[in-house]
């Protein structure tokens, strides 16, 4: 496992996690912020997606803005034949996280399901139930979203109980889902990974046969209404040198006020990454989920404990994940749903 050290790496990871500036040079602007040349920048961000330090550079949508139906969802599998379940379930071009975790629901897969399919979200799961042989399967979708959001703190100052602010929200969600054709095929070319090249974005406005300029409206257009949350940097966790995540999970109890003033509350402090309200259900008690990311588990044990010292929170528990078999990013309105939903037909 790899840490990063380099003084210019360390600044362009805290800028490239935040926003790739949507200009004719994007990395010539981020070289004006760190006091380099963009042909320092172009190198270091090269080598840094070489050592896998960067797992991807793109926008980054929100699921249900865009129509999409999602959902975590926590199978209870036999431990002797989790790997075969792991790859059935991963066959699902809508399936991009995927792990092992120390509990009796021991699978644990988000999945997204387009407007378009066949069989929609509910009976999709059900339908992975089946194949994967899971003995219980718990649909947990997002019924309050109090923060998304994974910056990783490279260079190491933060403290478990420090603060910030959530960027994206409940109320940054449009319910406006609707997409135009050039929409979709702004989507669809934006998602990629983009090149590290001088101008890489007037490329992008090339292939969709429009203007930077034109390309710059539809962006602000889709941060606007929160298609959108930011054109950035996604991490490999580990290779940043943040070794240990936790999902924590949190009985709160009380009304729906009650319980959406806890879960804003948890959603404050830096070190979480996720915090998402969900649905509970007898042998699941749990209706709040907060991601936290350290660079040990007792960091974040830490984290977690200032929570729940400051919620006010007894009933709670901490799922690590001990194997990951899937991690990519959603891709959307490809034809690879289609062709899943037609081979199980």
């Amino acid at each position: 496992m790899s840490t990063v050290t380099d003084p210019l790496d360390i600044k362009l990871l805290g800028l490239l996690q935040t926003e790739v500036p949507l200009v004719e040079r994007p990395f010539a602007t981020l070289a004006d912020h760190v006091g380099a040349s963009e042909k320092d920048v172009l190198e270091h961000v090269q080598n840094l997606k070489t050592a896998k330090v960067i797992r991807q550079i793109s926008a980054i949508f929100d699921t249900r803005s865009l129509g999409y139906a999602s959902s975590l969802v926590a199978a209870q599998i036999d431990p002797s034949r989790v790997d075969e379940a792991a790859a059935i379930i991963n066959q699902h071009p809508g399936v991009s996280h995927n792990y092992l975790r120390n509990h009796s629901f021991n699978l644990w897969y988000t999945i997204a399901i387009s407007p378009l399919s066949k069989l929609g979200l509910d009976k999709t799961v059900e339908l992975l139930h089946r194949q994967s042989q899971a003995l219980s399967t718990r649909l947990l979708p997002t019924l309050k979203l109090f923060k998304i959001g994974v910056k990783f703190d490279v260079g190491g100052d933060s403290r478990p109980d420090d603060l910030d602010a959530p960027t994206y929200t409940e109320k940054s969600r449009t319910t406006d889902t609707a997409l135009t054709p050039m929409q979709v095929e702004f989507v669809r070319i934006l998602q990629r990974d983009l090149p590290i090249t001088p101008r890489p974005f007037v490329e992008y406005a090339k292939e969709l046969g429009m203007t930077l300029p034109a390309l710059q409206v539809m962006h602000r257009q889709f941060l606007d209404s929160g298609k959108m949350r930011r054109f950035a940097a996604v991490l490999h966790h580990r290779s940043a040198g943040f070794s240990a995540n936790a999902m924590g999970v949190w009985a709160v109890p009380g009304k729906d006020d009650e319980i959406d003033r806890v879960g804003a509350l948890m959603a404050g402090f830096r070190a979480v990454s996720h915090c998402y309200r969900r649905p509970s259900y007898p042998d699941w008690p749990y209706n709040i989920f907060t991601m936290v990311h350290g660079k040990s588990q007792e960091a974040c044990e830490q984290t977690l404990a200032t929570i729940a010292e400051r919620a006010a929170i007894r009933e709670h528990s901490a799922l690590y994940s001990t194997k990951e078999y899937k991690k990519v990013r959603v891709r959307y309105f490809t034809p690879d749903e289609a062709v899943w939903e037609r081979q199980q037909a």
